[in-house]
């Protein structure tokens, strides 16, 4: 069944949904759903609603909630991908597929190794295109809730925002060159659900010495991830992959 986001929260609500924005053309003219059709809302902390359609105007859908389903897609834990910024279209795959995996918060960075820099001026628009498709990708994954796409931010700017989170992690390639497998699982096996954690990546280049000094300093684990050196948007992937497995599919 089809499903879309809703800014509202199910506190709010009462027997209808009214729905607004880009998904009304979606619902008319591409899905060319009619009075009676059935499909799925979601709210904004989360809760899903199975509806039925009462109208269809020229910039509003009209639904009507058949019943609350208790349902929940979400990973146990809320993980916050940063990724330093990479070439070409390496963010949006990695936005994308992460979004698929279960990630709940994506910040882009400058690394002193990145070699794209994204102008402040530029940024309102980037950052509306990545969560456009994020959104997208969370309707297609039967998602809750839609990942929050932060702005670009500066090295300060992360290590500031890394203070709230109950686990940093950051994945480095010389940890794995130094056949380093464990720490990966040791941090993950000291998370339980609910809480918050941050894995950092950085760019093509890598983070450098300096950058990782800083972050060991602010209570980041340095992991290796697996004998093999993945590219920089394989690995974001490989660690939603295993903490679902150490969340999800293993107990």
């Amino acid at each position: 069944m089809q499903r879309y986001f809703i800014k509202e929260k199910k506190e709010t609500l009462t027997s209808a949904i009214t729905i607004t924005g880009d998904d009304v053309h979606h619902i008319s003219r591409v899905m060319r759903m009619k009075p009676g059709s059935s499909l799925i809302c979601c709210t904004s902390d989360g809760q899903v609603a199975q509806c039925e359609i009462e109208e269809v105007n020229e910039d509003s859908i009209l639904c009507r909630i058949v019943e609350w389903q208790n349902i929940d897609h979400e990973l146990p834990v809320s993980v916050t991908i940063a990724s330093g910024l990479p070439k070409g279209d390496k963010l949006e795959w990695i936005f994308q597929k992460g979004t698929e995996l279960g990630a709940a918060s994506f910040i882009p960075f400058n690394a002193a190794r990145s070699v794209v820099k994204i102008d402040s001026k530029k940024a309102p628009k980037k950052v509306e295109r990545w969560r456009k498709i994020v959104k997208e990708a969370s309707e297609q994954s039967y998602r809750n809730l839609i990942p929050e796409v932060h702005e670009p931010a500066g090295w300060n700017k992360l290590l500031e925002i890394s203070k709230s989170f109950d686990l940093k992690i950051v994945a480095y390639e010389e940890s794995a060159k130094k056949d380093e497998l464990s720490n990966l699982a040791k941090a993950l096996n000291t998370a339980i659900p609910g809480q918050s954690i941050l894995v950092v990546f950085g760019p093509e280049g890598g983070l450098t010495e300096e950058e990782i000094k800083q972050l060991t300093d602010t209570d980041f684990i340095v992991c290796g991830l697996g004998p093999r050196i993945l590219r920089t948007e394989t690995a974001p992937l490989y660690v939603l992959s295993a903490i679902s497995y150490n969340f999800e599919l293993s107990r």
